[in-house]
């Protein structure tokens, strides 16, 4: 695990509030509409990587999930969702790792980041996030990536990240994967500010 980079992390979740980081979301919408679009079984095995203290795992929770998996480089934000779930905590698997050391425990149903794949700016480090999501997911099984777009920011949380097109992501992922749709969206921050996304889905081949 990269120190530096945890200690970034760790920092940040100390020292701000949930509603003080650019990419807080009362309720994550688009999440959950590529969630809803496959019709996934409430037995269907499902990663937030870079889950942070992201509401997405309280909406599995709501709708009935019952194998939920949250990644996170920060133990100080895993702490934060754990202890804002209280006692649902318990039926959630909770893995403190960056996700270039991530060995499955599982194959996935469902693999879901939102900005986290952006933040990898070297080719190892993409390169070792490509493999690992190829051996996670099951055949068939589902990836849904949230990064910049092009339009979007060129840093975040004073760390350089990587912006992608529709084509350049798809690139990454052709090998095990084919395309299912992408689309942008303006995300708006709760500064008032807006960050251009591009999410895109893929069936594991």
């Amino acid at each position: 695990m990269n120190n530096s980079v945890q200690q970034h992390w760790d920092k940040l979740y100390k020292t701000k509030a949930e509603d003080e980081v650019s990419w807080f979301q009362p309720y994550p919408k688009t999440s959950i509409e590529f969630l809803e679009l496959f019709q996934l079984p409430l037995s269907a095995k499902i990663i937030d990587i870079g889950g942070g203290d992201s509401h997405f795992v309280d909406v599995l929770l709501d709708k009935g999930y019952q194998n939920i998996w949250v990644l996170d480089i920060s133990a100080t934000a895993i702490e934060r969702a754990k202890k804002r779930l209280g006692e649902r905590a318990s039926k959630v698997h909770w893995i403190v790792s960056d996700v270039t050391d991530f060995v499955a425990p599982v194959q996935f149903d469902f693999w879901h980041d939102r900005a986290a794949f952006h933040f990898l700016t070297t080719e190892d480090n993409i390169y070792k996030y490509i493999s690992i999501a190829e051996d996670a997911i099951k055949q068939n099984g589902y990836l849904i990536l949230g990064t910049f777009s092009e339009n979007g920011p060129k840093k975040c949380s004073g760390l350089e990240i990587k912006q992608y097109s529709e084509t350049s992501l798809s690139a990454r992922f052709e090998v095990a994967f084919d395309r299912i749709k992408c689309i942008e969206e303006d995300h708006k921050t709760p500064f008032n500010t807006i960050q251009n996304f591009l999410f895109c889905s893929f069936r594991k081949k």
